[in-house]
């Protein structure tokens, strides 16, 4: 199976959806596969539970280059992003809503979910449980997965409650064949500048024909922690890396007052991938934490779901200029 992908653009309008964690209804992969999106705003969806015609929605989007973050089958304001940035993307007028010119331009022929055998190297390397104090995190060998499911949850961009909806009687055990969804292959060109849009939360990246070439919903700082302003540039791409904890420099975590190294692993604090920048103290990251993007704020960085941020990472290269900006039109410059 092919893996993942992203983009998106603008500076959005300010739109509120609610969002809210995934029942473990099942669905059936026949569901997703046979649904309309062009259906999705005829009827009320019912609170977390994820709609078919959703996930639908945030595959192609995926697939398209405009990236809704998790797929979780929910609709909220970072799905609603990313169908702004597939119109931004493709010179369409930006609004962010699913007309029928937009749904057409979506639609394709490939199935959405399809199956996939656990392997034993997906079952390797797991871990008990995360603890939150950065202490204890320092005294793990590494921050693993929690589960096979999560695991996989990360690897095709889908919310933990979705991998279970589509397997509700799985083990997850080597060998065992599941359902998962199929968001194609990660973005690939040269990323030539960057904008982090503080304003609507998304990174946008251009090549240096000034064509965008993906944009991803963000966390990007916060109102005690703010990000910070102007132009920088990028010094560096560590993957999989360690995390140096500095109460003095960074911020305080819990009573914790000492310097700490802790583990990498995709759920540590920076996720797997740290984009340096010049600004020191200061990166574009992954998350432990995928579905708290853009929810919740951050100590500054600019934090991205895991996937995402190793996209942008396979497209960046020292020395690209990394811009903070706080738009307030829906047209990226």
């Amino acid at each position: 199976m092919s893996s993942m992908k992203t983009a998106l653009p603008m500076s959005l309008l300010a739109l509120a959806f609610s969002v809210g964690g995934a029942a473990a209804r099942e669905l059936r992969p026949e569901e997703i596969n046979t649904a309309l999106i062009a259906s999705i705003g005829t009827e009320k969806p019912e609170p977390g539970v994820p709609d078919p015609a959703m996930v639908r929605l945030q595959v192609l989007l995926d697939r398209a280059g405009s990236s809704p973050g998790v797929i979780d089958g929910l609709s909220g304001e970072n799905v609603d992003k990313a169908v702004a940035g597939f119109e931004a993307m493709n010179n369409l007028p930006v609004d962010g809503r699913l007309d029928p010119d937009v749904a057409s331009r979506l639609e394709g022929n490939a199935p959405i979910v399809e199956s996939y055998v656990v392997s034993a190297e997906d079952a390797a390397g797991l871990v008990d449980k995360i603890p939150d104090d950065y202490g204890e995190k320092a005294k793990m060998q590494s921050l693993g997965y929690t589960s096979v499911a999560e695991k996989l949850s990360e690897r095709f961009h889908m919310g933990i409650d979705l991998v279970h909806a589509l397997n509700p009687a799985s083990q997850f055990a080597p060998g065992d064949t599941v359902w998962v969804v199929d968001p194609g292959p990660p973005k690939d060109g040269k990323v030539k500048r960057i904008e982090a849009d503080k304003k609507t939360g998304q990174v946008l990246a251009y090549a240096a024909d000034g064509s965008l070439l993906a944009v991803y919903p963000a966390t990007i700082g916060s109102e005690d922690n703010p990000a910070p302003s102007g132009k920088h540039k990028v010094k560096g791409v560590a993957r999989m890396p360690v995390y140096r904890y500095d109460p003095k420099r960074n911020f305080k975590q819990g009573k914790n007052d000492k310097v700490l190294t802790i583990p990498k692993g995709p759920n540590g604090p920076v996720g797997t991938v740290w984009i340096d920048l010049t600004e020191p103290t200061y990166g574009i990251h992954g998350t432990p934490e995928p579905k708290l993007i853009d929810k919740v704020g951050s100590h500054g960085c600019v934090r991205l779901t895991n996937w995402d941020a190793e996209e942008l990472a396979g497209m960046v290269k020292t020395g690209v200029m990394v811009d903070f900006v706080n738009r307030s039109s829906a047209t990226p410059k």
